[in-house]
Formats: C-alpha cells, sequence, structure tokens
C-alpha cells in the first residue's frame, strides 16, 4: 500500500432524496481514528476565516496566533446533512468569529483537527442530537401482501440504524466501536473461528486502524454482510414479474444486489454476470414461512466482508434470513461459511430498524488513489 493512499481520506458525498423532511443520524463516513490520533488531543483558539459547508464533511478554517506566527488549521466536522437534522447550518459559525476547539489532531502531523467540541464566546456549536428513529409505543404486525407474505419493503421507507455495526460470531462479547476497530487488539481471536492467516491479517488490519479499508480508499462496494452494518440502511424492492428481489444500498455508492427467486438451482462459482457483481456473489432466494432465505456464494476477495476487516476467501458462501418480525424489526442472521479463511461455519445476527417516511439515503464515492 502506498503511503500516500494511507494519508488520504476518501471522499464520501451523502445525498438524501427526503431533505425536506429532515434527515435521520447517518453515518457513513470512515473512521475517525483511521485519519485522526484519540492520543493527540489538542485545543486551539482562533479566528475563523471560512466555512466549507460541504459533503462529505463539513469544515472550519481557523487562523490561530502564537506571537507573530499565524496559521491556518482546518477544523473537520460532521457531515452537513447530519449537522443540519441538529439544528445546525453554515452560518451558525461565521468568518470573524472567535472559536475554541478541543479534538483530535491529524495522524500525518497536518494542520487538522477532528472537533469534538467548538465552542463560540463559550456557548457550544455543532453538537449532534442523537436521531435514532424513536421506538414505538406499541408494535403492530409485520404488513402482508395480497399473497399473505410477508412485505419487507415499500416506498415509504427503508432499513436502517443496525443493532451490531460489525461481524461478530453469536454468543461472543468483543467490546468494539461502531467501524470494528476492537477496544483491546488481544480480542481478536474471539470474533470468529478464523484460520492462523486470516487472524494474522485481520490483527494486522486492526493495528493500522482500518486505514487500508478498500471501501474507503478507493470506493470498492461493501460486499457480503456488511451492506447490512450501516446507519444508512437498505431497500427492497420486489420485480414479481421477472421473480427477483433488488436490495438498494445506502452505503454502497449506489449500489445493489439482485436475488433470484425463479427457482434456478445453480449458484455461479467464480464466473459471475454483468447484472450481479461478484462483490455480491450470486444469490438465490426462496421463501421458508415468513423468511426469506438466500443462498449467495461467487464472491471476489477485492472487499471487506464487514466493518472492521474480517478476512474471506472466494470460498465464501453466505446462508441469509431476513424476518421481518413486526412492523418496524427486521431480524437478520447470517451463516458463513468459508473453507479457505475459517475452521468452521459460524453465524452471527442483528436487528435493523424501519425509518418511515424517507427514501433510502444515496451515498457517492470519490476514488481518492493518487
Amino acid at each position: 500500500m502506498q503511503k500516500s493512499k494511507l494519508k488520504s481520506m476518501i471522499r464520501l458525498v451523502v445525498l438524501a432524496t427526503a431533505l425536506g423532511a429532515g434527515i435521520e443520524h447517518v453515518s457513513a463516513q470512515p473512521a475517525i481514528i483511521a485519519k485522526f490520533d484519540p492520543a493527540s488531543e489538542m485545543s486551539l483558539s482562533g479566528i475563523v476565516t471560512y466555512v466549507d459547508w460541504k459533503n462529505p464533511r463539513a469544515h472550519v478554517f481557523v487562523n490561530v496566533t502564537d506571537g507573530s506566527t499565524v496559521t491556518n488549521w482546518a477544523v473537520e466536522l460532521e457531515s452537513p446533512l447530519i449537522l443540519k437534522g441538529s439544528g445546525w447550518n453554515e452560518a451558525s459559525v461565521k468568518p470573524g468569529d472567535r472559536v475554541d476547539v478541543k479534538g483530535l489532531r491529524a495522524r500525518n502531523g497536518s494542520r487538522q483537527l477532528w472537533s469534538e467540541t467548538m465552542t463560540v464566546a463559550g456557548k457550544p456549536v455543532f453538537t449532534l442530537k442523537d436521531l435514532k428513529p424513536a421506538t414505538p409505543a406499541r408494535s403492530e404486525p409485520a404488513p402482508r401482501g395480497a399473497d399473505g407474505k410477508v412485505i419487507l419493503g415499500s416506498a415509504e421507507g427503508y432499513w436502517g440504524f443496525p443493532s451490531e455495526h460489525a461481524l461478530v460470531e453469536d454468543g461472543v462479547n468483543v467490546p468494539m466501536d461502531r467501524y470494528g476497530q476492537l477496544t483491546e487488539l488481544g480480542d481478536a481471536a474471539k470474533v470468529a473461528p478464523m484460520q492462523p492467516w486470516a487472524l494474522a491479517l485481520y490483527a494486522h488490519r486492526q493495528e493500522r486502524s482500518l486505514q487500508d479499508d478498500p471501501m474507503f480508499i478507493n470506493c470498492k462496494p461493501p460486499g457480503g454482510p456488511r451492506q447490512y452494518q450501516s446507519d444508512l440502511g437498505i431497500k427492497f424492492v420486489e420485480d414479481k414479474v421477472n421473480e427477483r428481489i433488488f436490495i438498494l444500498m445506502g452505503s454502497g455508492n449506489r449500489n445493489y444486489r439482485i436475488i433470484y427467486m425463479d427457482g434456478r438451482e445453480k449458484v455461479g462459482s467464480v464466473t459471475g454476470d454483468d447484472d450481479n457483481p461478484l462483490y455480491y456473489g450470486r444469490a438465490l432466494g426462496k421463501w421458508e414461512g415468513d423468511t426469506l432465505v438466500v443462498s449467495t456464494k461467487g464472491f471476489n476477495e477485492d472487499f471487506w466482508l464487514t466493518n472492521g476487516g474480517l478476512p474471506h476467501t472466494n470460498k465464501l458462501e453466505l446462508t441469509e434470513r431476513f424476518t421481518r418480525s413486526d412492523m418496524n424489526t427486521l431480524q437478520y442472521q447470517v451463516t458463513l461459511t468459508d473453507a479457505g479463511a475459517y475452521t468452521r461455519p459460524w453465524n452471527a445476527s442483528w436487528t435493523m430498524q424501519w425509518v418511515a417516511g424517507q427514501e433510502v439515503p444515496t451515498f457517492f464515492c470519490q476514488d481518492n488513489r493518487p
């Protein structure tokens, strides 16, 4: 990996088609610690020279005076969409304001700071609200179509805000952040039944603070279960005429995957096809009662299958189960089988919440390779 790649941060542009109704708190941004060092906390005070209110993240540029020397710092904030959802706009801080900022300095030593707190005249600005959808007071049954089957999606919402943001074997409790960064590197072997080489690679990715994530470095799709680990969510669109289901992704540069429901028997191994890229394999689905069961194989090795960087090989096979247990809850369970990277099949599961009245947010990625 070239050093310039490690120093750069991918630009992610997040657009929402339902801004008029307000945007939920979305977070598909690269792990903060990949660019900013938690061990290098610092504070600065100065005069605002410019406010860059653009995706993927807003910036406030600040002149800091030290004796006769004036330096300009770029203070990085969350996405304008997230800030706007918390009641802020680009006029909340204006050129000429004196600000006090506390945050994390960039790992590469440049004059960049991730803002954890910012105040103007002692008053906090750019604080974030928890915009996660509220849990309904009472649960309603899952909706059903004319054929009696549970409806997994509709035009009036999407599934987001997963209960887990990284892949961990069911029954295992390993502390990590929302990006899959382990609190203790020594816990790596507990996450999943990895073969020695896979464990070494996973530990290496963790040691590098996830800086080598292909989704952030060069816009690789979030293949495997990772597509269900983003607050940006997913949307089911059923094409009954052609017997297939599309899954539209908020976290994948307008990516989608196709689940074939026409009863075909064979799943492509490593050949793939144009309308079903190998990042998502070739998926065959069927209904078992109220559960959509999807079998997928034919993956390539160019993506991370989870936040945090668990490895896989092209032998990866997934058996996924989607169950809408009530109006607002989607239960997701996956069995992973990969004889190239793991010692045995293993399971992971979590839930997603229904975000009513909004279209799935749209995510764009700008390739940042030199």
